[in-house]
């Protein structure tokens, strides 16, 4: 897929998982955040853009000899979407951009190929999110048309609320790999994941 781009939001305090980054816990033998960009890049030949905050040279180093450009966010402090914002202005240019988070590990390569797919099967001038049983997950996919409208508006930046206000730009998938829903913020989360991690190497 070469005209996809992605966005991967790294650059949390994780403080829900106590004194540990969440994003360095290992995964199949390998960090989160590794395993994590490891499936978008097996799913996805263009750009990836690593949005990067909290210990951010552990987890740069932690993507080293990935094809992946790592972007250092100074305000990342003030909130996941501003993160996002920061992201996009970060991202090249594509028809379709996804933006993930960074601690999705049982996400695999082809639940993001399966979304692409949905999104250019469906209507490719709207954003794109994966829903099942009034559960959104990520990544959501956002067409190059309404990537500049995300951060129009300084105040109020990012996808959560640009959705919620614009529903009829809105196409929601009922996809259902266990990858798209759960995500990692706390030890009792990262103990299933570590139960399970023979599946994940």
């Amino acid at each position: 897929m070469t005209d996809v781009a992605a966005i991967i939001l790294a650059a949390g305090l994780s403080r829900r998982m106590g004194t540990n980054n969440k994003l360095l816990l290992p995964v199949g033998g390998i960090p989160m955040i590794r395993h994590v960009v490891m499936q978008y890049r097996s799913a996805l030949s263009g750009p990836i853009t690593v949005v990067t905050g909290h210990e951010a040279p552990r987890v740069t180093a932690a993507l080293e000899d990935l094809e992946v450009d790592c972007a250092f966010h100074a305000g990342f402090e003030q909130g996941q979407q501003t993160s996002v914002a920061f992201g996009l202005s970060k991202c090249p240019d594509a028809e379709v951009v996804l933006i993930g988070l960074g601690d999705q590990p049982y996400l695999r390569a082809e639940d993001i190929t399966t979304l692409v797919e949905a999104h250019h099967n469906a209507a490719p001038n709207k954003i794109s999110i994966p829903a099942l049983d009034g559960t959104r997950g990520t990544p959501i996919a956002v067409p190059r048309a309404l990537r500049p409208r995300l951060t129009a508006d300084p105040s109020r930046p990012g996808c959560m609320r640009f959705t919620r206000d614009n529903p009829q730009l809105v196409q929601r998938h009922g996809l259902t790999a266990r990858g798209f829903y759960c995500d990692v913020d706390t030890p009792d989360a990262y103990a299933l994941v570590s139960n399970e991690e023979d599946a994940l190497s």
